[in-house]
């Protein structure tokens, strides 16, 4: 069985840098690297209906149900596979941002939504969880000038409730989310996000 990483946070925090970063610190590995919603064919014709700010209407519950069916497209696709071989997977995203977003931002039920997550994943979780955190201020200004999708278009109040989601899963599962401070400049950021993978990789 392969290693399983993934990396949230809010909008703006950084993901996809940091992500860009550990893959390219486990090259030698051949590590795969996956984002949500997305990753597949199927998942990427999702992805574009959940974030097209034309797509107004998505009820929460709707919402939560399109992110877990392009979830449960790359778990069967690539995920699993991935890790039946044993390689390593790093992935912008998995099961908490639905906990994050769609639970604490949107109001839906936590257990509804962690049920939801074992179907569609199989049970599948990360072995480790990089929670880039950040102020909403700091990620908006960040993001600022850019070209907003449909989540992003919620705004600074949504992304306070989705942070604190975030911090609220970290302190439930601390063994696995691990929490950094995001608002430093990169290096200092993907120093730390290294340094709990080398941890991981250590126990392998």
């Amino acid at each position: 069985m392969g290693l399983f990483i993934s990396i949230e946070g809010i909008d703006g925090s950084g993901k996809s840098s940091i992500k860009e970063g550990i893959l390219n610190y486990l090259r030698d590995y051949n590590p795969v690297g996956v984002r949500e919603p997305g990753g597949t064919l199927i998942s990427e014709r999702i992805r574009a209906l959940l974030l097209d700010v034309k797509s107004v209407g998505i009820t929460s519950k709707t919402e939560a149900f399109l992110y877990a069916s392009s979830r449960s497209q790359l778990v069967d696709e690539v995920i699993k596979p991935a890790l039946d071989e044993g390689k390593i997977v790093v992935a912008d995203r998995y099961i908490d941002s639905t906990l994050a977003y769609q639970g604490y931002g949107r109001g839906l039920d936590l257990k509804f939504l962690e049920e939801l997550n074992m179907l569609c994943t199989g049970g599948i979780k990360p072995d480790l969880t990089l929670l880039l955190d950040v102020d909403p201020e700091v990620s908006w200004h960040r993001k600022k000038g850019e070209k907003f999708d449909r989540l992003e278009q919620e705004g600074i109040a949504f992304q306070k409730k989705v942070r604190e989601g975030y911090l609220c899963l970290a302190e439930r599962e601390p063994d696995r989310i691990k929490v950094i401070s995001a608002d430093r400049k990169f290096s200092d950021v993907l120093e730390d996000a290294l340094t709990w993978v080398k941890h991981l990789l250590a126990g392998m």
